[in-house]
Order: structure tokens, then sequence, then C-alpha cells
């Protein structure tokens, strides 16, 4: 074989080479993150609390459903308990891109939604199903400034919580002074009724009822059995108080990198998670109280029709605040409470 002849072969074979690197560095790219035609995308969720809870069974929902809508275009990565962001840094660390999507609690931030304080005060909610879908038209209809730089995923909200006591408790006489675990827009109400509020982490409340550093928790009715709490705590007062309400929001960068028939299904799944998650809440808590009464004991106590109406007359003037508050601010707090109450009765029929 001439030289001739062996450099031509040595100079395809480089040139092939070449080829086969170019090939497979574009078969790489298209599998990576991104928005382009073809490329599989990875958008990272991020919450605060474990994947028990409730809010998670949402998000692993969620994402379920967008990756089979869009046939494997899309996957999503779930960082639970805080593992990328905490509730106190949820709308920063997506506002900066720490994650893609974040979700929380509004009730965490105070002060910076005026209308949904309102909201979440006592609105006679029945359940969660009621209350997740009016927070979802709420949420639509009076958009937060403080979330007009993200895309809102999904609202929901709990379903109204309720005093979980070490001893009965059926009229305000006897919440007086009581000291009973809280959070949220928990803290007036309980002051306007009496009670002694005391602001822990739901984690540390098992330990504190055991221990006598409360004679209760306040807060919605799933907890009595995915905490065991109705180990503890063996009365419930039928008495609907405040709720929480859970906003997804996503990056608006990312946001306008996705393709249109990714933004299609995210938009699609935003009241079908609504409802999904208040049902699910609603199901999740019907089992609990049953297991709570039928394995320690547990007993719902009611109120009388006339010591019902002393507690809501205690509690007006809170809302009347958070109503006057919004107004203050040029918010339509008065119009906002009205469309509440219409939403409520919509949605309770």
């Amino acid at each position: 074989m001439t030289y001739k002849r062996k450099f031509g072969m040595k100079l395809a074979l480089i040139s092939l080479s070449v080829a086969m690197v170019a090939f497979l560095g574009a078969c790489s790219s298209s599998s990576s993150s991104g928005g382009g035609d073809g490329e599989k995308i990875t958008l990272s969720y991020a919450f605060f609390a474990p994947d028990n809870t409730f809010p998670a069974v949402q998000m692993k929902k969620w994402a379920e459903e967008l990756e089979k809508r869009t046939d494997g275009k899309v996957e999503v990565d779930m960082f639970f308990g805080g593992t990328l962001l905490e509730a106190d840094n949820m709308f920063d660390g997506v506002a900066n891109g720490t994650a893609d999507i974040g979700l929380t609690s509004t009730t965490y931030e105070p002060g910076r939604f005026p209308l949904l304080e309102i909201s979440d005060l006592p609105n006679g909610y029945p359940n969660s199903e009621v209350a997740s879908q009016v927070m979802g038209d709420l949420i639509n209809e009076y958009p937060p400034e403080a979330l007009k730089d993200f895309k809102i995923i999904t609202t929901f909200a709990t379903e109204p919580a309720y005093i979980q006591s070490t001893k009965s408790i059926s009229k305000l006489d006897e919440l007086s002074g009581t000291q009973l675990r809280i959070s949220g827009a928990l803290t007036p109400v309980m002051e306007a009724l009496g009670a002694a509020p005391v602001g822990m982490a739901q984690s540390e409340v098992p330990e504190a009822l055991q221990t006598g550093v409360v004679d209760g928790n306040v807060s919605s009715r799933e907890v009595l059995k995915d905490l065991k709490l109705a180990e503890y705590v063996k009365y419930v007062t039928d008495y609907p108080l405040t709720i929480n309400t859970f906003v997804a929001v996503m990056n608006k960068d990312k946001w306008e990198s996705l393709p249109d028939d990714v933004k299609q299904v995210i938009d699609e799944l935003n009241k079908e998670m609504t409802v999904f998650t208040g049902q699910y809440l609603d199901e999740h808590t019907a089992e609990s109280i049953k297991w709570s009464s039928d394995t320690e004991g547990l007993k719902i106590v009611p109120l009388t029709e006339e010591e019902a109406k002393r507690w809501d007359d205690k509690i007006e003037p809170v809302q009347e605040a958070a109503v006057k508050k919004a107004e203050k601010q040029g918010l339509p707090g008065e119009e906002y409470r009205d469309r509440i109450k219409e939403l409520v009765q919509q949605y309770s029929k």
C-alpha cells in the first residue's frame, strides 16, 4: 500500500471520528434541560414540609399528570422538607431561580397579602374543597401584587382549623386562658376568643402536648392521624376557624422559556389541582377523624346556637379590622369580603 493511499485512509477515519463526536454532542444537548423542540425539560419544584403531607401529595399528582400529558417531554424533580427552599425564602428562591417552582402558604408571609388575610379568616367555609375553589377564584380575580412577577401554577386551601384539646371546650369561659398552639392568621382570632395562643412549628406539637406546654392544637384535622395527635388530644370543638391558603408559583423567565404545548398543559392543571387537592384533603380528614374516634376515643364537642353566636360576635371585629387595613392600602377590602360570601355560597351548593 502506497504512502498516499495510507494517508487518505487515515484522513477518512479522522473525518468519520469528528462527525461521530459532533453527532453525539448534538444528541447529548437534545436531552438536556431546556425548552426547544425535542429537548427534555426538567423543572425543579420545592416545598418546605415532608412528602407525606397533603400539599406534597398535590405536588406529586401535578408532576405525574404533567409528565404524562406531555408524553415524557417534561420531568419534575421535587424537593421536600426544605431541602432546597424553606417557607421563609420560598418566593425569593423562586424569583432568583434557586427553584423553578415553589409551593408555600401565604400565611407565612404576614403583611405581604392584605386581601388574603381577609379570606383566611373565618368565612363559613364548610370544607377544603369549597375553600380551595373560593381561593382559586379570588386569586384569579384579585391577583396579589406580591405575585405579579410569578406565574401562578395552582392554588388550594386547607379545611378550616378546629380547636383540638385535652379538655372539652364548648363555651368561651372554658376557652379563656387556655394555651393553644396556633399558626398564621389564628393569633388575633384566638386572642379575641380569650385563649392564650402559642406559636410553634407543627412538628413540635406532639411533645408540647405530652409535656403539658400546651393544652391543645388549632389546625385542620388531618394532623390527628398524620401526627398521631389524637393520642394526646381527646376533644375537637365543632366550630370552624381560619384556613391556610397555599400557592404554587413558577419563575417568570422559566415560564416564558417553555413551549406553548407545555404551557397549555400547566394551565389546564391549575383548576384541576385546586379541586383535586380539596377533595383529597376532605377525604383524608374524614379518615383521620374516624381513626381518631375508633382508635383513640376522640369526641366532637358541639356548640349551642347561642354559644356559636357569642363566638361569631367576638371574631367579627377581627374581620372588620382586616377589611379596613386593606382599604387603607387602596385595596377593595369590602368588595373582596362580599365576593368571598358569594363564592362560598356558590361552591357550597
